[in-house]
């Protein structure tokens, strides 16, 4: 005699199977490749695991607090100003970022040719990497997501005065825009000029508008202003049409 209950329950196991998703979605090559270079690695002996993992977790924690310290630190120390655009590596470490040895548990930096960009009251500087996405990482962290786009990378060596406007920062005719470009060895920060209105604040008080976006130069500090949200954008176009 047949079952028909155990066939029934057969089918719907194989329905069932039919339409579970997937725990994960799919990886790109990027994360395939990322997954096969690092297991060989630690096949290797490169790194182990452990380090590894310390290393991830260095990555994610970091962020650019202590570059806005430095530019604040600047604004108020002359002296310290003249170090960080002589000697950016030595201020760096002066705040606490060791560029030969960021992470402090033996994995150095693969570039330790950094500069400070000081703006001036007729210079304003900003930073891409036209190629691809390369960024100081050990004293600004990760990057923007919108720093790593084609539309931003090609579109500002060209037409920076527009893009700048995207991001609200309109400057004046006469100060001129310097658009500096990172690649594999040499990174750059900029460093704003201190606004009116901060006249006898602290060092902590400071380095709170000292934003992320200011210290790529999108963006300029402002008493008041303490995140990167962007307060007045307007949609990209064409430059010949650009308002």
């Amino acid at each position: 005699m047949t079952d028909h209950g155990s066939d029934h329950h057969h089918d719907h196991d194989h329905d069932h199977a039919r339409t579970v998703k997937p725990m994960v979605d799919e990886i790109t090559d990027f994360e395939v490749l990322e997954i096969a270079l690092r297991e060989l690695c630690i096949e290797k002996g490169i790194f182990t695991a452990e380090e590894h993992r310390r290393f991830t977790e260095f990555a994610e924690q970091i962020g650019p607090t202590p570059a806005a310290r430095l530019v604040a630190r600047a604004w108020l120390d002359p002296e310290f100003a003249e170090l960080a655009v002589n000697d950016s590596l030595a201020a760096s470490k002066a705040v606490g970022v060791d560029w030969l040895e960021p992470t402090g548990f033996g994995t150095p930096s693969d570039f330790v040719a950094f500069q400070i960009l000081a703006d001036t009251p007729t210079v304003h500087h900003v930073i891409v990497c036209a190629l691809c996405s390369c960024y100081p990482r050990p004293i600004l962290g990760n990057s923007p997501e919108w720093y790593r786009t084609p539309n931003y990378r090609r579109r500002l060596v060209r037409w920076p005065r527009q893009v700048l406007a995207e991001f609200g920062l309109y400057l004046p005719d006469d100060i001129e825009v310097r658009v500096e470009d990172s690649n594999q060895k040499h990174r750059f920060m900029v460093m704003p000029m201190r606004p009116e209105g901060t006249d006898g604040w602290t060092e902590d008080q400071l380095a709170e508008i000292i934003t992320r976006d200011c210290l790529i130069g999108v963006a300029l500090p402002k008493p008041g202003v303490t995140t990167n949200v962007i307060v007045t954008t307007r949609p990209a176009t064409h430059p010949g049409t650009a308002g």
